[in-house]
């Protein structure tokens, strides 16, 4: 039988008018260098006539010797922004009122919005900006900067960008270098002298294949970029992705070069068109093929779609596809991941509290504990073991190690060698984004063998097989699935004692994956608190 209901057929002429209708309008600066008076006096102009829905400051805001009076103005809102407008740091430092006002409110003034040197943004209206601010400081050879209003920026700030993944608007201080190649866009020898350019900032293009890519100029000259085509990896199909990259000429600059930028984006738009005057990607990019995930799911703490104890709620059903990194709650390119949890970003790896902690925040107080210390070391990468990261492994283990080791030296420092600490992972293939969960416990527990004991009598109790000390490293060699614990304690006089324990993981049982989670339950008398969800804390603040 026929349905009553009919379909709405779009002609193209209606499509793009509908496309029009939900596009984004954006005007984009370059750098304002102190201009503030000016540059938003014309921007209320513009936007009386076009109604943007925000603007973006590239390069400097302020200037290297800002009029005090200009700050304090724009502090007190006698210079009036109108329209949300956003900007990082660029070549010269914040000025200290500025900073001060950006660490107590995080907004400048009423419509003026600090990004951050590093950082991934949403707008209200759906677009995705991901921001590096600063020039490249070279002398530091490893971490990110901590100072975040200083213009610099470090190689592990670029790296940890790239977990983003996708990005609408790309904003950066410095050009990719090599982004001229393959380009018939000429510029002339005086400015390319003068052009900063970074190759960790085309490896970040690269990786997050941004719609636009915006820079500043350094002096006064605009440049526009042929739109590049970026080649699909092994594991994408589809149409290619395209980047337009500009580099806006200052704002007010003597020689009238083109310093504003108004274009409309439609956020979530996934097609995209190939133009005539389309090139080749100017950069090298050497992806790594990821092994295609097979597994049923049993990831509760991946997906809403399955139960707490990791089982598929499906039985036999359509096998629903694995969440990719836009979905996984241990990616940094989900939106939806609680940045204010992070504690810490290397290189490789990054450290986070636990949502829903196991201990309360006052469970390890007597110890000389002010927090529940319950933290995720986790590695960019969205592979399931280490074995997966293939020549990535490594790097990432030893990374991994050194900031479970840093967290095994604080609790014991902080709790008088009160306090070990125990460490676990599960390396499944099937599996979706590997990491370790660091737990504190009593250093007595740990010398008298009974967390040791906990592991092995709960194995028994679920007849997975028995634990052996074995040290497994990377484990890049493993041709098995494993669950594995670090045990260890510093008591301060005898010195360190550490193991590292192994159950081997096969289809002959189902794997319980909150088993780690379950033994500390147990041991630590917190059955209670045994599903994290019902734990969840908001902040990783005490309370």
């Amino acid at each position: 039988m026929a349905s009553s209901h009919s379909r709405r057929v779009f002609f193209p002429g209606e499509l793009q008018l509908l496309a029009q209708a939900m596009a984004v309008k954006v005007i984009v600066l370059g750098s304002v260098n102190g201009k503030l008076e000016a540059a938003f006096a014309k921007l209320e102009t513009l936007q009386k006539k076009q109604n943007f829905s925000f603007a973006i400051v590239t390069g400097n805001l302020f200037g290297t010797d800002q009029d005090d009076e200009a700050v304090h103005k724009l502090l007190d809102g006698t210079i009036r922004v109108p329209l949300t407008t956003y900007f990082t740091v660029g070549t010269t430092p914040l000025p200290d009122a500025v900073v001060k006002r950006i660490l107590k409110d995080e907004d400048v003034c009423e419509n003026l919005h600090y990004l951050g040197k590093r950082s991934i943004t949403k707008t209200s209206d759906g677009i995705r900006i991901v921001t590096l601010g600063g020039v490249l400081d070279e002398s530091i050879v490893s971490g990110q900067s901590q100072d975040q209003h200083l213009p610099f920026h470090t190689i592990s700030d670029a790296k940890a960008l790239r977990g983003a993944n996708t990005a609408d608007i790309l904003l950066t201080t410095p050009w990719p270098i090599g982004v001229t190649i393959n380009s018939a866009v000429s510029i002339a020898p005086e400015d390319k002298d003068v052009i900063l350019a970074s190759e960790e900032l085309a490896e970040l293009c690269t990786a997050l294949k941004p719609r636009y890519h915006f820079s500043a100029s350094p002096t006064a000259f605009f440049y526009e970029r042929e739109p590049f085509l970026h080649p699909l990896t092994d594991d994408e199909t589809g149409s290619k992705a395209i980047t337009r990259f500009l580099s806006l000429a200052p704002f007010g600059n003597s020689t009238k070069a083109k310093a504003l930028y108004a274009f409309n984006i439609t956020p979530g738009e996934s097609i995209t068109y190939v133009r005539p005057g389309c090139t080749a990607s100017p950069f090298v990019s050497q992806p790594r093929k990821r092994p295609a995930p097979n597994d049923e799911g049993q990831f509760s703490r991946f997906d809403s779609n399955h139960d707490r104890r990791g089982g598929s709620r499906h039985k036999k059903s359509k096998r629903e596809p694995l969440p990719g990194p836009d979905r996984c709650f241990f990616c940094l390119s989900n939106v939806e991941i609680d940045q204010h949890m992070i504690c810490c970003i290397g290189s490789e790896t990054y450290v986070t509290t636990a949502k829903g902690p196991l201990p309360g925040q006052d469970y390890f107080v007597s110890s000389g504990l002010s927090f529940p210390c319950h933290q995720l070391i986790i590695p960019f990468s969205h592979e399931p073991t280490f074995q997966a990261m293939g020549a990535d492994a490594e790097n990432v283990f030893n990374e991994m190690t050194r900031f479970k080791e840093a967290l095994q030296a604080m609790v014991a420092s902080q709790s008088k060698y009160k306090l070990g600490a125990v460490t676990w992972e599960i390396s499944r293939r099937k599996g979706i984004h590997t990491h370790w969960q660091f737990l504190p416990v009593s250093h007595h527990l740990i010398r008298q063998g009974l967390v040791e004991a906990a592991f092995q009598v709960e194995a028994e109790n679920l007849k997975y097989p028995k634990f052996h000390e074995t040290a497994l490293g990377s484990a890049t060699n493993e041709s098995s699935d494993f669950f594995r614990v670090w045990i260890w304690s510093d008591d301060g006089d005898t010195g360190i004692q550490s193991k590292e324990l192994v159950t081997r993981i096969d289809d002959s049982f189902r794997f319980d994956l909150q088993f780690g989670r379950k033994v500390m339950a147990k041991l630590l008398g917190l059955e209670a608190r045994l599903l994290w969800r019902e734990v969840v804390q908001s902040s990783c603040r005490r309370g």
